[in-house]
């Protein structure tokens, strides 16, 4: 999937993930893709539960060795 932008969060834990997200996004277009990288297992959650309060839409989300990446869709 072709995102406009990637945000490596990595290495980080809660709350970081979705703060970075939110930092990123605000500089986004509507219709524009973000793809964010995360190694914290809670970040799973935390990313549904986020992209419900904020109406974005969460795309698509995978787990790759240990890398979750979440795509997320501003609206």
């Amino acid at each position: 999937m072709q995102a406009d932008l990637v945000v490596d969060t990595k290495g980080l834990a809660c709350p970081m993930p979705i703060v970075r997200a939110k930092k990123a996004l605000d500089t986004l277009e509507v219709g524009q893709v973000m793809e964010v990288l995360s190694t914290d297992k809670g970040s799973v959650n935390d990313f549904q539960a986020w992209v419900k309060q904020t109406k974005h839409e969460l795309i698509k989300h995978e787990e790759e060795n240990g890398v979750y990446k979440f795509y997320v869709k501003k609206v």
